[in-house]
């Protein structure tokens, strides 16, 4: 269904001005108590007014995106609550349990996959896992503003399920801080505060291009001990979910690819298990299914009616 962008009913009045500096400020005040100041923030801030100010379609385009904003967010914020302060890090039993399940029996020694492939690793893979790991942010993004012009409903159900499946693995960071492979390998088994977060295999791309790209996006990291659920896993079973909804065809098969090379990309490079993989798979299924559910009730259903309003 194609859902047209007709103008606002209003202008922009005093009000929503007054509401959206508010925020705005609010934000980075909370951002500066809470993680301290960044210059994303400032350009976070800008983006938002500039598109909200700019015209009546870029205006709903950022309140439609202001899902992702959220959840951006709520993301950095988690720096200032570091997850190993509420529950035990799992260093070494994730490793064994690993190594238990998928290990894999190379020159008399049992290892997990991770430590094969970093023993087995070449230029073709390290060049391909790298696109492959880009894509988690602009393939979803992409779809996203694809179902902002061609469908309202999908579009707010596709955010609203991102979302939903991200605070879904943030409650399990939480409940279950999990170290990931490199760190093993860079650490051993002992649990260390406050380190800080690593390129692992993905430093290889950034040396096959000489460049810093993986380097300047994981000294960002909100937090090291966050390996499980791999919600860069969950977010291709998001989009490939909302792609057959869609019936996309081709492009669907596109998005089953890329699906896989993430998951593949994501062992490869040291930075999660088998088993974080398979945690975010599941995360993902859990939160499609739940939302499916949430939506049936009337208050969430309301919530969604109003932003499609607001947005269409």
């Amino acid at each position: 269904m194609n859902e047209g962008l007709s103008l606002p009913r209003k202008a922009i009045n005093i009000k929503d001005v007054l509401i959206i500096t508010g925020i705005s400020i609010g934000y980075i005040l909370l951002s500066i108590w809470l993680v301290g100041f960044k210059s994303d923030q400032l350009v976070l801030v800008g983006i938002f007014n500039s598109l909200y100010y700019l015209s009546n379609i870029t205006r709903k385009f950022i309140l439609g995106f202001s899902i992702f904003i959220v959840y951006w967010i709520l993301f950095d914020y988690m720096k200032a609550f570091p997850n190993y302060q509420f529950n035990e890090v799992h260093i070494q039993s994730l490793y064994e349990l690993e190594k238990k399940l998928f290990g894999i029996d190379f020159n008399q020694l049992k290892l997990t996959p991770n430590e094969y492939w970093k023993l087995n690793s070449n230029a073709f893979l390290d060049v391909l896992t790298g696109f492959f790991y880009l894509m988690w942010v602009p393939v979803p993004l992409a779809f996203a503003t694809y179902l902002f012009f061609r469908n309202k409903r999908q579009f707010i159900y596709f955010s609203l399920t991102f979302v939903w499946v991200n605070l879904l693995g943030f409650v399990v960071y939480y409940v279950f801080p999990a170290a990931p492979p490199w760190y093993v390998q860079e650490h051993g088994f002992d649990f260390i505060a406050k380190t800080p977060g690593n390129t692992a295999g993905l430093i290889r791309f950034d040396h096959f291009f000489n460049t810093t790209l993986f380097q300047g996006i994981y000294s960002k990291g909100s937090n090291v001990f966050a390996a499980m659920p791999s919600l860069h896993s969950s977010y291709p079973v998001i989009v490939l979910f909302y792609g057959l909804r869609s019936k996309l065809g081709a492009v669907n098969i596109f998005f089953f690819i890329v699906m896989i090379g993430i998951w593949f990309a994501a062992v490869y490079t040291s930075h999660h298990y088998v088993l974080d993989v398979l945690a975010g798979i599941t995360c993902a299924v859990t939160g499609i299914f739940s939302f499916s559910k949430l939506i049936q009730l009337k208050q969430i259903e309301r919530f969604c009616e109003a932003f499609i309003k607001k947005i269409s």
